[in-house]
């Protein structure tokens, strides 16, 4: 046999690694976020209680692995060499669309990945083989693939959506109006009943979901089929009993619920998705043991269809690697990130980061509609009581996201779907259910307010048309390198292999510049909010000098690449500088015992940095354009006067730049003073154009640009020297409240 074969299967091997480290980092927001974003304990005690969770699913999981085997195609119909290029395009495509999708922070479904990277790839194959066999006609296509499985998953996708996101809201709006935020004295009466009838639902999914292959055909799980109302109902008063008795000694039920639940998606999650990660592996190293004993590489690999038990030291490495990503993955909890802050409170709001959209506010138009219409038919004093049960109140003290109350609904309506879909043999995705219920129970918790609900739609929309994005995607990228690798030879296997590996290498081992630059700093006190900006805004004074500078240089020597990478710059400052200015708020929060000297200022510089990077945008952009559409240049005399104003401001800028670095603004009025005459200088500046245009000794266009320039230089110098001028007032008079004031 072909030595090539080996090394496919070491490559996959290496990529069933990759998988496991891609895999966790998307799936872990599933099983954590609820315990994480309600602080239900320290970060150690949630990791290990969901690697213990992890390695107990593991090992459960042997009997998942014939999805991969023959969960999407005929085995029986394709050769040993076909399966191992089928099997080699999933895992290439599945590796690269998973990790994009983490690089972007978004959660999408492995399961979905696999399934229809699984189609796209044997879809290929099975073109190769009707292409070279004229006896087999394209009708024939059906009998190599199994349609049906991804015909369930699609369904999956919108089971999902629509009947988790309604349960979540449902049994959210629920629990809050009989808790209400300040949950303490009705926890105390019927908390060991609520959390008990959790604990059931989380105890039926973790038997049904995460134990499921190992106690099938098992007497108890017979007997719970045939008699479920009496199990559950049982269970829950054993649950109750229980969690009363805990709570005589003043333990937190919430908390043990919480952790349970997290024990449980955790199960569910390694006994059952582990075969997205590294079934095909697994599935290819399969195919060689039979292929190697055969001696024969055409054969067909109909034994795939076997039963065929996994095995365990593989299952073990596969844990083992796992919980090293759980517990090191800087990218998980950038994936958590994305749902903890679409499910956090108002106060926790970045608006910013989603754009709204059409069908976001039509949503939120009609949502309002309805809550109106909702409210005139209510009775007024029943509207009255609920509206008290809803008045947030942070009880915890603990700086969470949300509480554990909603914490709780989120694990136990998760559990729930899943362990009854599972029971019911509906497919439904353990990713959709768990986003989608917790966005669900963050409407219902009245955590989207009207200044932040478009935006947090228009960000639950875009993680949803990611989801469906997913499949196109991973059909389509598994067919092409399908077809690229069965047509290509070695010579397509070498390529591929080496683009893979650096887009993997690239991804998973570089620090981009701006993921260094979104990386998020904790501000404890006043002195450290204002420690932070006061290092942005030297920082971006200093960048604003340098893109002023080589803008104008670049558009004086119609450079256009230049100017294209200084747009690019200015843009990147202005948004960094908008986002600070919208999320102005959470900040403000932070600047402790009602700080408001510290937090007049915080508004000030924040405005002035803003006005600063947007007069500098509206300089490099429209210098691109007329460079950029072949646009006659300045003249000399136009030139010239441009580089005496760069000198002048870049002058400026130093001292600006040297003040806010040193904390010394002995130079303040200095600058004025030379504010005053680069005034001067640019007035005369444009009276000089007037009387060339009046002269045609220049272009329109060119004039244009010319006058813009200046007009936002003086925007630009003037929002500077505010700027200066605010934090030295601030930091001089910070002590007198009174003189702050005045």
């Amino acid at each position: 046999m072909s030595e090539i074969y080996t090394v496919i299967v070491v490559i996959l091997g290496i990529l069933a690694v990759s998988g496991l480290f891609v895999g966790v980092t998307n799936d872990a927001v599933n099983f954590l976020n609820s315990a994480i974003g309600s602080k239900a304990a320290s970060m150690r005690t949630i990791l290990s209680i969901a690697s213990c969770g992890i390695i107990i699913g593991v090992i459960t999981s042997s009997g998942m692995m014939e999805v991969a085997r023959s969960g999407m195609f005929n085995p029986g119909l394709f050769t040993f060499h076909e399966v191992m290029i089928l099997y080699l395009g999933v895992m290439f495509a599945n590796i690269i669309l998973l990790d994009l999708y983490n690089s972007l922070g978004l959660p999408t479904s492995t399961t979905v990945s696999l399934i229809f990277c699984l189609l796209g790839s044997a879809i290929a194959v099975s073109i190769f083989k009707i292409g070279n066999d004229p006896a087999i006609g394209f009708s024939s296509l059906g009998t190599f693939i199994n349609t049906s499985r991804a015909l369930g998953i699609v369904s999956a996708i919108l089971l999902s959506v629509v009947i988790a996101f309604t349960c979540g809201t449902i049994v959210m709006y629920i629990s809050r109006t009989i808790f209400s935020f300040r949950y303490t004295a009705m926890l105390r009466r019927f908390g060991p009943f609520w959390c008990g009838a959790s604990l059931t639902a989380i105890l039926y999914f973790a038997l049904f979901k995460g134990l499921k292959s190992l106690m099938t055909g098992h007497p108890v799980v017979l007997w719970i089929n045939d008699h479920l109302l009496t199990a559950l109902v049982g269970c829950w008063v054993v649950c109750s009993l229980v969690l009363l008795f805990i709570q005589l000694f003043k333990i937190n039920i919430l908390r043990i619920t919480i952790l349970s639940g997290t024990f449980a998606l955790a199960l569910a999650f390694a006994g059952n998705d582990l075969v997205n990660f590294i079934g095909v592996p697994v599935a290819a190293f399969d195919s060689y043991r039979i292929a190697s004993a055969a001696g024969d590489s055409t054969m067909l690999m109909g034994a795939l269809a076997e039963n065929i038990p996994a095995n365990m030291s593989i299952l073990l490495l596969a844990g083992v690697i796992m919980l090293i990503t759980l517990w090191t993955s800087k990218k998980a909890m950038h994936v958590s990130q994305t749902e903890l802050k679409l499910a956090a409170s108002q106060e926790e709001d970045s608006t910013a980061q989603n754009n709204s959209s059409v069908f976001s506010r039509t949503i939120v138009r009609a949502a309002m509609q309805i809550n109106n219409a909702f409210e005139y038919i209510t009775p007024k004093g029943l509207r009255a009581r609920i509206e008290r049960r809803f008045e947030y109140e942070d009880i915890e003290h603990s700086g969470a996201p949300f509480d554990m109350i909603r914490a709780t609904v989120n694990l136990t309506t998760s559990a729930l779907l899943i362990a009854l879909a599972t029971s019911l043999k509906l497919p439904l995705s353990t990713t959709y259910v768990c986003f989608m219920v917790a966005m669900g129970s963050s409407l219902a918790d009245r955590a989207w307010g009207r200044e932040s609900a478009v935006y947090r739609i228009s960000g639950v929309i875009t993680v949803v048309m990611g989801w469906f994005v997913t499949a196109l995607g991973g059909f389509t990228i598994a067919f092409v390198v399908g077809l690229i690798l069965i047509y290509g030879g070695t010579v397509a296997f070498i390529i591929v292999t080496l683009l893979c590996g650096y887009m993997l290498i690239h991804s998973n081992f570089s620090k981009p510049k701006k993921e260094e630059e979104r990386a998020v700093r904790q501000a404890e006190t006043n002195e450290d909010v204002i420690r932070m900006l006061r290092e942005e805004v030297e920082h971006t004074m200093l960048r604003a000098s340098k893109i002023y500078d080589r803008t104008l240089l670049a558009t004086m020597r119609e450079n256009r690449s230049e100017l294209q990478a200084m747009v690019k710059e200015a843009n990147q400052l202005f948004y960094q500088s908008r986002d600070r200015k919208y999320t102005l708020m959470p900040t403000l929060k932070k600047l402790q015992m009602g700080d408001i000297y510290a937090a007049h200022y915080y508004v000030q510089v924040v405005d002035f940095l803003n006005e600063v990077t947007k007069a500098l945008l509206h300089i490099a952009r429209p210098a691109f354009d007329h460079i950029d559409n072949c646009h006659e240049g300045f003249t000399s005399d136009e030139t010239r006067d441009l580089m005496a104003i760069n000198d002048e401001v870049e002058i400026i800028n130093r001292h600006i730049n040297t003040m806010l670095r040193e904390g010394d603004f002995a130079e303040i009025e200095t600058v004025l003073v030379m504010r005053d005459g680069l005034f001067e200088r640019i007035s005369e500046a444009m009276i000089s154009e007037l009387s060339r245009i009046d002269s045609s000794k220049t272009s329109t266009r060119a004039s244009m640009l010319y006058l813009t320039i200046l007009s936002e230089t003086k925007n630009m110098v003037l929002q500077s020297r505010n700027l200066i001028k605010s934090q030295q007032y601030f930091l001089q008079h910070r002590e007198e409240p009174k003189k702050w004031i005045k």
